[in-house]
């Protein structure tokens, strides 16, 4: 609280500094990197005390005309507390009972959504079918956080192991309050004309119908802690991107799931929500890109048909999730939200 409160003072004082008391070009650079500090989720590991004192400093700087030097390291330092905004995030789960379940939490998405989810104060189960090296790797990063952490493997083509590894992770967290589905099986890049329906039929098979397996097994804890679902589906189900039809017929299958049990379970107190990405520096694209499915040419072709210029990162995806499965978006329910740079607008 101490070191949200100073960030947010910090802002004041050093925009009065940045305007009145320092040389144009120093006031310049100052409220600049005051306001970055202030207004990106910083977590890069200071301890709280830390923190606090760095946004105390940064008040106290910022009240100094002669304390430029003071001013930046101070609100930088302050920055370090886990706000966005001044707002701290760190005890976002911290109440909740159980833990939140990331299924493919090996992933290069479900990873970082796990981690993330950790930093914000929850204990963390995931899952994942081949990469027991990652999922630990993943495990050990909660657990730096200070959050408890169970590992399962499930294979989503097979409904018992699913089924059973839920249950199994549940039991041992004591609930569930969140399921994040956030595995995705590597996608050929191929004109829907050219795909066999075999091939379709295997996408189906892991991704729609892995989501239900996972999602059914999931219910009962989360109607229990009134919990949610965020399910993490892909941009293209609102603009169509050529040749990627293999992954975005079946997320439009998990879209269409996640807005039926929304109706269905909200009167349980259960919400279900998605998150479209859009095309990223990381996860997919980065296999699609080692692969050989995107060359060069086509990534800046994709770059030129997204407003921003830009790609995501799996960091953004993971702030999307996180605001979803939050109390902050407690009346949120059956809606899909593109982290997408403008991509579908």
């Amino acid at each position: 609280e101490l070191a949200a409160v100073g960030a947010v003072l910090g802002v004041v004082g050093c925009q009065f500094a940045a305007d009145w008391l320092v040389p144009g070009e120093l006031a310049a650079f100052c409220s600049l990197c005051v306001r970055f500090a202030a207004s990106s989720r910083v977590g890069w590991g200071l301890p709280g005390e830390l923190a606090a004192v760095g946004a105390v400093l940064g008040v106290v700087g910022c009240q100094f005309a002669d304390g430029l030097g003071i001013t930046v390291v101070g609100v930088i330092l302050g920055g370090q507390a886990e706000t966005v905004s001044g707002l701290d995030l760190s005890g976002d789960f911290a109440d909740r009972p159980g833990a939140a379940l990331v299924v493919g939490g090996s992933g290069g998405l479900g990873s970082v959504i796990a981690v993330e989810l950790a930093a914000r104060g929850s204990d963390v189960a995931l899952t994942y079918r081949n990469n027991a090296d990652s999922a630990a790797d993943v495990a050990d990063q909660v657990q730096r956080r200070g959050r408890r952490n169970w590992v399962a493997r499930a294979d989503l083509a097979d409904d018992q192991a699913v089924a059973s590894a839920v249950e199994e992770l549940a039991a041992a967290a004591g609930g569930l309050h969140t399921m994040v589905y956030a595995a995705g099986p590597h996608v050929p890049q191929v004109h829907l004309s050219r795909a066999e329906p075999e091939a379709m039929r295997a996408q189906l098979d892991a991704d729609a119908a892995g989501f239900f397996a996972a999602a059914h097994a999931a219910l009962p804890h989360l109607r229990e802690s009134k919990g949610s679902i965020v399910a993490v589906t892909t941009a293209g189900v609102g603009r169509f991107p050529v040749r990627d039809g293999l992954s975005t017929v079946p997320k439009a299958a998990v879209e269409a799931a996640v807005r039926g049990l929304a109706a269905e379970e909200g009167r349980f107190g259960v919400r279900a929500n998605s998150v479209g990405p859009g095309m990223l520096s990381d996860g997919m694209a980065q296999r699609l890109r080692a692969s050989g499915d995107l060359d060069d040419r086509a990534l800046d072709a994709a770059r030129a048909n997204i407003p921003l210029r830009s790609f995501g990162s799996a960091a953004d995806i993971a702030e999307a999730v996180c605001f979803l499965a939050s109390d902050r978006a407690g009346y949120i329910t059956g809606q899909h939200l593109a982290v997408d740079g403008g991509y579908t607008a």
